[in-house]
């Protein structure tokens, strides 16, 4: 098979993910739901007439809220009375009206909790004739860690910890989070009354769950600490965590500690929340991308969850069903996927879901030629490693056999990463300051 076949099916996959990536870019995003007409506010939708409006507040957290805010200075500039935004080392932008601290993700660290205090202090001051913007976006449960009372970061950082290597779904970490913070999970609307907020999300989450999404700090959380007492039954982690966390969550589900503001509270009577994009949007950019270079198209889902290991065996029949009978599509194919998959940590290697997603199809789809694979994290960001993913194609086992690796053993060892680093198919972007989950992007030729 020629070699120049393999790379063009290379570049396609890249120019695929980007063409993805343009379409949840969050300045775009804002600039589409924002504007501004004569002192007419006009936000998804909703107008909101300034000249009624006392001080306008900007707060927000995560990966992406750095240039939501910066597109939110371009269209209100000194109309912004102040406010701050929480962003990953990294993902620092120049603004001038808002502040922006830069913070520990995914384990939270000092300087999220300094920048979720202050944004506290922010909301205190908002008042009846005032208006919130809520910039949110993937990595803002982590960013805004405010330890309930009685709670201290590092039992927060521990239990994060935890949680993360278990195989905990997001919606479940997430159920934690808020009940082990004072701003996640409502609680921030709850700060912020009697002042009207208009969140804006860029969603990095299955379902676009709002509650679910940065911990939902503007969205009244359904969820409860007995649902929290039962997911840490479920993984068999109890023991692991802090006493201080154990104690924290019997003490709430025994009513000696408030819960959480449910649907229906009065701080959410006057509150917005604005989808702005999410991973079906970056996936429909894609295959509107694949199809005009030529591929037949599938999209076979943006709500992926699970086991990496199975979700990834699972997709490896459905391409090897495209190159024995040309279904669900065609050669040359291109079949998409989006969502957000766990990884249970067995070993002790280095690595993310996508990488290790990449790695068991390598080894299912090595007799499937010609073939390559991309996987990745749309913030550039693939669990705790400097690459977004993996790219692979039917060669990378014959080329890991000649410099002596053998792949199962680093599948075994969780260590997709240094298993991809010797072969130079790391995908590295560096930060996309955007987040919908993951894109997995294969090419049947």
């Amino acid at each position: 098979m020629p070699q120049s076949l393999l790379k063009k099916m290379r570049k396609d996959a890249i120019d695929i993910f980007h063409a993805g990536l343009e379409a949840v870019d969050p300045i775009a995003a804002v600039r589409r739901h924002v504007s501004l007409n004569h002192g007419q506010l006009i936000v998804g939708g909703k107008t909101f007439d300034l000249s009624q409006i006392n001080a306008l507040w900007v707060v927000g957290a995560g990966k992406a809220s750095g240039v939501m805010a910066a597109a939110l200075e371009e269209i209100l500039a000194d109309r912004i009375t102040g406010g701050l935004v929480v962003v990953k080392y990294g993902h620092a932008v120049d603004l001038s009206h808002i502040s922006l601290v830069e913070a520990g993700h995914p384990v939270p660290d000092k300087n999220g909790q300094e920048g979720a205090e202050r944004i506290r202090k922010h909301m205190a001051m908002a008042g009846e004739n005032d208006l919130v913007i809520c910039l949110i976006s993937g990595g803002g449960s982590a960013l805004l860690p405010s330890p309930a009372p009685g709670l201290s970061l590092t039992d927060k950082q521990k239990t994060i910890q935890v949680l993360l290597s278990c195989g905990a779904t997001i919606h479940e970490i997430n159920t934690v989070r808020k009940h082990l913070s004072s701003i996640k999970g409502g609680q921030l609307a709850l700060s912020a009354h009697p002042a009207r907020v208009v969140s804006l999300i860029l969603s990095d989450v299955v379902g676009d769950d709002l509650d679910v999404i940065a911990s939902g700090p503007t969205v009244p959380d359904p969820s409860t600490f007995q649902d929290c007492i039962n997911i840490l039954s479920r993984y068999r982690i109890t023991e692991k965590l802090p006493k201080a966390i154990n104690r924290h969550f019997a003490d709430g589900a025994q009513k000696k500690i408030k819960e959480t503001p449910k649907p229906g509270h009065p701080a959410f009577d006057d509150t917005e929340h604005v989808i702005i994009g999410n991973n079906f949007q970056a996936l429909d950019a894609a295959r509107l991308y694949a199809e005009s270079l030529g591929y037949n198209t599938v999209m076979l889902t943006s709500l992926m969850t699970g086991e990496t290991r199975d979700a990834a065996h699972f997709h490896a029949t459905i391409l090897k069903e495209v190159a024995q009978s040309g279904h669900p599509a065609a050669s040359p194919a291109c079949l998409l996927s989006g969502g957000e998959t766990t990884v249970t940590l067995k070993g002790k290697g280095k690595g993310g879901r996508n990488q290790e997603f990449a790695l068991v199809s390598a080894i299912a789809l090595e007799n499937v030629s010609p073939m390559v694979y991309l996987c990745a994290g749309t913030d550039g960001t693939d669990g705790p490693t400097d690459a977004a993913g993996a790219i692979i194609d039917n060669t990378t086992l014959a080329r890991a056999r000649t410099k002596g690796l053998d792949a199962t053993v680093y599948l075994d060892d969780n260590d997709s990463y240094h298993f991809f680093q010797e072969l130079g198919d790391l995908f590295i972007t560096g930060p996309t300051r955007t987040n919908v989950m993951d894109m997995r992007i294969a090419l049947i030729g």
